[in-house]
């Protein structure tokens, strides 16, 4: 076996990674494998969403004070995003996830015996900051999958990421409901071991795409963002459409357990089947993503999600109309997601687990911010409240996607 000279900030050719072992290939088991693993490891960041009436009466706290729990879990995953999704270019990624699964692990078994609620509160922020997994599965897999089917990829994977959010809660209301919110922390902590065991038999050996040290990959991020508009255009339409989305998820509990329905946290999390139904859209949006203008696709998904939370402003306190609502807006979230993410790695490929560190952090930031403003407006304003903070960042995204178009440069062939 040869040596490798790489320079430091020097991309790994194909010719070298292929000296010190044959490329895996992306086959169709071992995709479902990453997209469950990624579906898994997301729906940490959403168990606390159905149990927040639940831990504010074990507590003996406010809605606004237990509002801080889905913020900081987001708040914490944009941090671990920022910090460790960039060593997917430097480092290899099996060991990597492994790492992160045992550390996430501990996270939720310290959530599960939390004896106040700031001890929760730190678990939370850790919670969030560990489950990054899928920031190095997703890079991982579009590079070993086909340039050209790269949109079909990070769509197949998307969809099981938007099970994973959504499912999470019906689970969590189920579990939480019948033995109570500790429980399910236990639970997910045992879900990471089962997934850690498997992904540690099945996942192939990478290979880094980059040496460069940490400063200088964190630096690098700052460049790549200058560098590139629509990575800057894909980043703050995320945030505020994501922002929307998150406003409304962590508030739906609080409505459907006031005098409009007297749901408990069991109906809560099954609104989490019907927005599944948004995932199986995924596929066919990544799809259309290699065919057509990603940009395209988003601006529909946002005028789309604006419908979806006027028809819940409307009718949100009618089962029909949340309903409706809750289909038409996860629908369109994903359609965008799946969109900016393929807009994404479209751009330079050894860079991807950057790129995407950039788009994410500022996804779930988007995400902490708006679940606070949802819950904070909710305690407020109630309904009315929580569809004006989603109508207001919509609005804002589709004014800023407005401006962005019309700054794009069309040079005729």
């Amino acid at each position: 076996m040869r040596s490798l000279n790489v320079s430091p900030g020097q991309a790994l050719s194909p010719a070298a990674n292929e000296s010190v072992a044959p490329p895996a290939q992306l086959t169709r088991p071992l995709l479902l494998t990453m997209a469950v693993a990624c579906g898994l490891a997301i729906a940490n960041l959403y168990y606390n969403q159905p149990l927040l009436p639940q831990i504010a009466r074990y507590f003996h706290v406010s809605d606004s004070q237990v509002g801080v729990l889905p913020m900081l879990t987001q708040a914490g995953f944009a941090l671990g995003v920022f910090l460790l999704a960039p060593l997917g270019d430097t480092v290899e990624r099996r060991r990597l996830i492994l790492v992160m699964l045992a550390l996430v692990t501990v996270a939720l078994a310290w959530a599960a015996l939390s004896p106040n609620l700031l001890c929760l509160s730190v678990a939370s922020l850790a919670i969030g900051i560990t489950s990054v997994i899928s920031t190095q599965v997703l890079p991982f897999a579009v590079q070993l999958g086909r340039p050209e089917e790269r949109g079909k990829t990070v769509g197949s994977i998307a969809s099981a990421m938007l099970i994973g959010v959504l499912l999470s809660r019906t689970l969590s209301g189920a579990v939480g409901e019948a033995f109570g919110w500790r429980v399910m922390y236990g639970v997910a902590s045992a879900l990471m071991i089962g997934l850690a065991l498997v992904l540690n038999r099945l996942l192939p050996y990478s290979h880094p795409t980059i040496t460069l040290p940490y400063k200088k990959l964190i630096h690098s991020m700052w460049h790549l963002t200058r560098e590139h508009a629509v990575l800057r255009e894909a980043t703050i339409n995320g945030m505020l459409l994501y922002g929307s989305l998150s406003a409304f998820w962590a508030t739906l509990v609080f409505l459907v357990e006031s005098p409009a329905y007297h749901y408990g946290e069991t109906v809560a999390g099954m609104f989490g089947l019907v927005g599944a139904l948004g995932a199986l859209g995924a596929p066919i949006t990544g799809r259309l993503a290699d065919k057509r203008s990603p940009r395209t696709l988003v601006g529909f998904a946002a005028i789309a999600m604006l419908v979806g939370f006027l028809v819940l402003w409307g009718f949100g306190t009618h089962l029909a109309g949340l309903i409706v609502g809750v289909i038409v807006l996860d629908l369109a979230a994903q359609t965008a997601t799946v969109s900016n993410q393929a807009t994404v790695y479209s751009l330079a490929p050894e860079a991807h687990s950057r790129l995407y560190t950039i788009y994410r952090a500022s996804y779930s930031m988007g995400g902490s911010i708006g679940a606070y403003l949802g819950v904070y407006a909710w305690s407020l304003y109630g309904w009315n409240g929580v569809c004006a903070v989603g109508v207001g960042l919509l609005l804002i995204a589709l004014a800023f996607h407005w401006r962005a178009s019309k700054n794009v440069v069309v040079i005729p062939e």
